[in-house]
């Protein structure tokens, strides 16, 4: 694969407690462990919340380019992305749940993008074999 984008940010600071912002620095927010992780709870965001909000918008993305190829369309539709994060052998793993909304469409068809989406999105292609993600169409 030849990379047509490539975005690029930076930690910095005490890992999960430090910040984070991409090199155009059209995103930079400071990071704090959440109190479920043994943490204080600040105010900052955590790489979960970070992926989660990556992984929705990149899945959204590519449940509207299916729509568009199969000509359904989807207005007013939305995917939610929650990452969970535990005890796995001697670190931690991750573990998706994506909530697909397709409102006004029949949920066989709603069911059939969504599926299609997961083959197409680049963040479940690389997630795939690697974490569970779960897909779920309300």
């Amino acid at each position: 694969m030849e990379p047509v984008y490539t975005a690029q940010a930076t930690a910095t600071g005490a890992g999960r407690d430090g910040a984070v912002s991409t090199s155009d620095y059209r995103l930079k927010v400071d990071l704090s462990v959440p109190k479920e992780l043994g943490g204080g709870g600040g105010e900052g965001t955590n790489p979960e919340q970070l992926f989660a909000a990556g992984y929705a918008a990149c899945f959204h993305g590519a449940l509207q380019l299916v729509a568009r190829r199969r000509k359904v369309r989807i207005e007013g539709s939305s995917v939610t992305a929650e990452v969970g994060i535990g005890p796995d052998g001697e670190g931690y793993g991750l573990a998706v749940t994506l909530t697909v909304g397709v409102p006004g469409v029949d949920a066989d068809v709603a069911r059939e993008l969504a599926e299609a989406a997961h083959q197409v999105c680049p963040y479940s292609r690389a997630t795939r074999g690697n974490i569970d993600v779960e897909l779920r169409v309300a």
